[in-house]
């Protein structure tokens, strides 16, 4: 059967499991709806909470990057990674047992305030909808290149699947579906990676492999003219690598719809064992990421130097071609540089089984895979978005004495109103999946991050200080982003400014997060502190007992 044929099969088949665990997982209360009634238990939230975290990014862009950037790509394996473990050790235990629905419940309680949970909010809703713009943008690469429909068409059916599982089930539809989904998404990603090994160096452990790779690798690089792969900071300065890590990490740990989902399990004890499970099920892909960067670079380089220019005429190339995704000169590539220039980072991942030449079968499971991983992390983000406008504004600002049902419906509307802004957002994207992703966790960075920490281990942090010290972090981070990247969101030939103090726009939120850090700490100490009650209850949270 060709392509398209086992596409449709493992994409339909795993299409109809999602929808059928959406139907199952149906929910008829708020609990329910957003924390998925505080009981799913420790190895599932971890298999979910990994395919939560492993998005789009991770799953379709985060290879190509580091294919294309060599060893200061690994910046992104370092600090997503590095975030998790930050994560799961300093604040999940205590968001947990703080035990609410979202994060600008956190943010509003512990800083006793209802503006507070407006400003948190908005945070959340601008995270959230950079962030899930890069799913919905993932999911439109995927379509369009597999069952070639257009971009826009991908990204429209995606929507419509989404919206399936997360208006019926809410939390609980999503959770269970995301179990699926992981299943879906590693078993995709390492049957090529490991067929790939077999076939290169005889070794069926994709990491392994990598020893016998890259001396390879970086030999063709340097007969290639280019630089070696394993060089340092050729792409990205030190400075850079080291922010972008850091700016990374800290947006993991602020990111609202991974700290949502400690709140879904039955005690602090399964918080810190789900933290674990989702941890060593995060590791299975992020090891295997730098072998199919490592792979994917090595067919294409190979290629090169057999055929030239002619290299347009590979079937790997003619099938992408029509995508727009592929973009060589006329005549073909004359150099290296030329040929990589021409390749979107966000095909590699999809493309390397036909690139390796591997089966239709195990083509069709990577985009199945794919797409697996971007539905995943866009569900958890447009409930977190569905949060912020019905549970947070809604239900306890505009209308705090609506009806449960009444928050339930204005719930599952905002959710069908998130997913029409993130089709629109992923038809009309800001760079890659990657990219885009990593502005999304500068905002969290900013924003979320510093007023979480403060909030647990510095009773003295109050609601003048978190709201100023978010304002200003967020506000900041937003338009920096935007001044560098002008001529995505402004639609100008050029970036307003190229970098703050060398740093790029993908780490600017580590100076956001730093303002956010050092405003509320100021505003707070020279303001009233806290009332008794809240220092008591920050007491209480750190407890052990």
């Amino acid at each position: 059967m060709s392509i398209q044929s086992w596409t449709w099969i493992t994409v339909g088949l795993t299409f109809a499991g999602y929808l059928y665990i959406g139907y199952r997982s149906r929910v008829s209360n708020t609990r329910g709806f957003y924390v998925a009634g505080h009981g799913v238990s420790a190895l599932a939230n971890g298999a979910a909470t990994a395919a939560d975290w492993m998005s789009a990014a991770s799953f379709i862009s985060m290879a190509g990057l580091i294919s294309f950037m060599g060893f200061d790509g690994t910046v992104y394996l370092m600090g997503w990674t590095g975030g998790y473990v930050l994560l799961a050790l300093l604040l999940a235990p205590y968001l947990r047992k703080f035990g609410r629905y979202t994060v600008p419940d956190f943010v509003a309680e512990r800083y006793y305030s209802n503006g507070a949970r407006v400003v948190a909010a908005i945070c959340a809703l601008f995270v959230s909808l950079t962030y899930v713009a890069g799913q919905m943008g993932g999911v439109g690469v995927a379509f369009s290149r597999f069952l070639e429909v257009r971009f826009e068409v991908g990204v429209a059916i995606g929507m419509v699947i989404v919206a399936f599982f997360a208006v019926l089930g809410g939390m609980k539809g999503i959770t269970y579906t995301q179990v699926a989904q992981y299943c879906v998404l590693i078993f995709a990603y390492t049957v090529p990676a490991i067929a790939i090994a077999l076939l290169l160096t005889g070794n069926p452990v994709p990491q392994l492999a990598i020893a016998e790779i890259l001396p390879k690798l970086d030999q063709i690089q340097l007969d290639l003219g280019l630089t070696a792969y394993s060089n340092p900071f050729t792409n990205l300065s030190q400075l850079n690598v080291f922010a972008v890590a850091l700016c990374l990490m800290a947006g993991t740990a602020g990111l609202p719809h991974v700290i949502v989902r400690f709140y879904t399990t039955r005690s602090v004890r399964d918080a810190r064992w789900s933290a674990f499970y989702a941890l060593l099920f995060i590791a299975i892909l992020y090891t295997t990421a730098p072998a199919i960067a490592m792979f994917a670079k090595y067919f294409i380089l190979n290629q090169y130097q057999e055929l030239g220019a002619g290299i347009t005429a590979s079937s790997w190339v003619q099938n992408w071609a029509p995508t727009g995704l592929i973009n060589f000169p006329d005549g073909g590539p004359q150099t290296a540089s030329e040929l990589l220039g021409g390749i979107n980072r966000d095909i590699i991942v999809l493309a390397t089984p036909e690139i390796a030449n591997l089966s239709a079968f195990v083509v069709a499971l990577v985009a199945a895979g794919g797409l697996a991983a971007a539905l995943s992390t866009a569900s958890g983000l447009l409930l977190v978005i569905s949060s912020a406008l019905a549970h947070d504004i809604y239900g306890e600002i505009i209308n705090p004495t609506a009806t449960d049902r009444n928050k339930l419906i204005v719930g599952r509307s905002m959710i069908l109103v998130a997913v029409v802004l993130a089709g629109l957002l992923g038809i009309f994207p800001l760079g890659f999946v990657a990219e885009v992703v990593a502005f999304a966790f500068g905002l969290a960075a900013a924003s979320f991050f510093p007023v979480i920490v403060m909030g647990i281990f510095w009773k003295r942090a109050n609601k003048q200080g978190a709201i100023a010290g978010m304002s200003v972090g967020l506000g900041f981070t937003f338009i920096m982003i935007v001044l560098m990247r002008a001529q995505n969101v402004l639609g100008l030939d050029h970036a307003i400014v190229e970098s703050f103090m060398g740093i790029s726009a993908q780490g600017i939120g580590i100076i956001g997060m730093l303002l956010n850090f050092v405003v509320t700490a100021v505003v707070s100490l020279v303001t009233p502190p806290p009332p008794d009650h809240v220092q008591e209850m920050i007491e209480g949270l750190r407890s052990t007992e």
